[in-house]
């Protein structure tokens, strides 16, 4: 069984905005939002599968960018690398756990390639003009993979979307038991993106010059140790 903290996800509005460049994250987010709910319905493996694949881009640009930043300025990073690298990883393990739970057809496949190059190529764009901006996105993002998420685990709850056995690749990143099902996996990648959340409001409000909010930068809350992963 998942870890029961894990059930205390906060599936509230973390940030309201503040000024220009928060309203505009919030505007994208809501018209993304908006597209993916009437394109893939109630079809929460398949969305998954899609946005998984988007979500692991902004961890990936902004390490590379702060990575030559602090090249150029010869500066300390203060461990904004290692965790934006560490966000990727984690995405991109979650997309590897519901390609085992949802096989994604040859459109969506088509799909992943046309999507992750248009939003690399736009969220490059972002970082570069504003990275607060693009951490305040990445966080809303997350705060819609949230809801999401919440929304995939009252499905399975419901009997509406069967509650299969756990991956494999998903009980050995994240530690769950033999007999971990979908649902506990639900829980796991939900407070993962809580905690992508958290952190990327956090990056937003330091770059922006704020203090506040609920946001912390911690560990995830259950995943596997680097020793076990490469047993």
């Amino acid at each position: 069984m998942a870890n029961p903290r894990l059930q205390l996800v906060d599936v509230t509005h973390h940030w309201q905005p503040h000024g220009l460049s928060d309203r505009v994250a919030l505007g994208v987010t809501k018209l993304l939002r908006a597209v993916a709910d009437g394109f893939f319905a109630k079809r929460y493996g398949h969305r998954a599968i899609v946005l998984e694949t988007v979500a692991a881009v902004p961890g990936m640009v902004g390490a590379s960018m702060t990575h030559l930043r602090c090249l150029r300025r010869m500066c300390d990073d203060q461990g904004w690398i290692r965790i934006l690298m560490e966000e990727a990883e984690n995405e991109r393990m979650h997309l590897m756990t519901f390609i085992e739970v949802a096989q994604p057809s040859a459109f969506e496949r088509f799909l992943i390639i046309a999507v992750q190059w248009v939003f690399y190529i736009g969220f490059f764009g972002l970082y570069l003009a504003s990275p607060a901006t693009a951490h305040r996105v990445v966080g809303y993002f997350e705060e819609e993979a949230v809801i999401s998420y919440s929304q995939y685990l009252a499905q399975i709850d419901a009997g509406h979307v069967e509650n299969v056995p756990a991956p494999a690749i998903a009980r050995h990143y994240w530690m769950l038991p033999d007999d971990a099902t979908l649902r506990d996996v639900v829980l796991v990648v939900r407070a993962d993106e809580a905690h992508h959340r958290d952190v990327n409001h956090n990056f937003a409000n330091t770059l922006a010059g704020r203090t506040g909010g609920n946001v912390v930068v911690a560990p995830y809350p259950q995943k596997a140790d680097p020793a076990r992963q490469a047993a």
